[in-house]
C-alpha cells in the first residue's frame, strides 16, 4: 500500500512538473509588451518641372562697348529662344556682372613686377522655369548653336523638380505604415502573440534619389535635382502593444 501511494505521488509530481514546464515554454515563446517595426514606402515618379540656366559674356577694353555688345547678345539669345517656342515672359535675366581683367607682368628674369589692365569682362545669365520638360531639355542641349551667331553661351545642366510632392508624401507614408503593420503582425503571429493597439508612430527622413543611381541615403535627407526620373522613399517606425 505504501509503495502504491509513493508511486502515485511520484506520478502526480511528474504530471504537474510537465504542466509547469509546458506553460513556461509557452510563456517564453509568447511575445509580451511591445513590438517595434520599421516600414518602408517607395514611389517612382517623373519630374514635371524643369529649371535651366545658361550664361553668356563678352570682353572688351572699352566698358561702354562691352555693354553694347552684351546687350546685342541678349537680343540674339532672346530671338533664338523665341524661335524655339519660348515666350519672352518665361525668360529671367540676371543683373550684369562686371569684372576687370588684368594680366600679370614679369621681368626678363621671371620676376613679378606688377599687373596690366587688359579689359572688362561682362557676363549675364538667363533662366527658364517650365513644365514643358521635353522642350526645355532639348533646348539645353542645342543652345550651343548660338556660337554660329557669335555668342559664347555656356549651358548648365537642367534641374528637375516635382510639383506634387505633398500628395506623393502622403502616398508614401500610407505605404510605409502598411508595410510596418504587416511586419508587426507577422512577428506577433510567429511568436505566439496577438497584435494589440498602436502605441506610437514616428516618421523617418524623406529621401529623393535618381532612379538606378548610386546615390546614398543621407541622415539629413537626400533631394536629387539632377535626374528627371526619381525614386522617393520614407520610413515609418511603429510601436505596437502585443498581448
Amino acid at each position: 500500500m505504501k509503495q502504491y501511494i509513493t508511486a502515485l505521488i511520484f506520478g502526480t509530481a511528474i504530471v504537474v512538473a510537465s504542466i509547469f514546464l509546458g506553460k513556461a515554454y509557452s510563456d517564453r515563446t509568447k511575445v509580451e509588451g511591445q513590438v517595434r517595426v520599421t516600414g518602408l514606402g517607395k514611389v517612382d515618379f517623373s519630374s514635371d518641372l524643369i529649371v535651366w540656366e545658361g550664361e553668356y559674356g563678352v570682353q572688351n577694353i572699352d566698358l561702354k562697348q562691352a555693354y553694347l555688345t552684351l546687350e546685342k547678345n541678349k537680343h540674339t539669345v532672346s530671338a533664338y529662344l523665341a524661335g524655339k517656342g519660348i515666350d519672352t515672359d518665361e525668360l529671367v535675366y540676371s543683373a550684369v556682372k562686371t569684372n576687370q581683367k588684368n594680366k600679370r607682368i614679369y621681368s626678363s628674369e621671371g620676376k613679378y613686377v606688377g599687373e596690366e589692365f587688359v579689359g572688362y569682362e561682362l557676363t549675364q545669365s538667363v533662366q527658364i522655369e517650365s513644365k514643358a520638360v521635353d522642350k526645355i531639355e532639348k533646348i539645353s542641349r542645342e543652345i550651343t548653336e548660338l556660337l554660329n551667331q557669335g555668342v559664347q553661351f555656356y549651358s548648365e545642366s537642367p534641374r528637375y523638380y516635382y510639383t506634387k510632392l505633398a500628395d506623393l508624401k502622403i502616398e508614401m507614408i500610407s505605404k510605409a505604415t502598411e508595410d510596418a503593420r504587416i511586419r508587426a503582425e507577422n512577428i506577433a503571429k510567429f511568436s505566439g502573440g496577438e497584435l494589440g493597439e498602436l502605441e506610437s508612430a514616428k516618421m523617418g527622413i524623406f529621401q529623393i534619389t535618381g532612379q538606378n543611381s548610386k546615390e546614398n541615403y543621407s541622415w539629413g535627407g537626400t533631394f536629387n535635382t539632377s535626374s528627371r526620373e526619381k525614386t522617393a522613399s520614407i520610413t515609418m517606425k511603429l510601436v505596437y502593444k502585443v498581448d
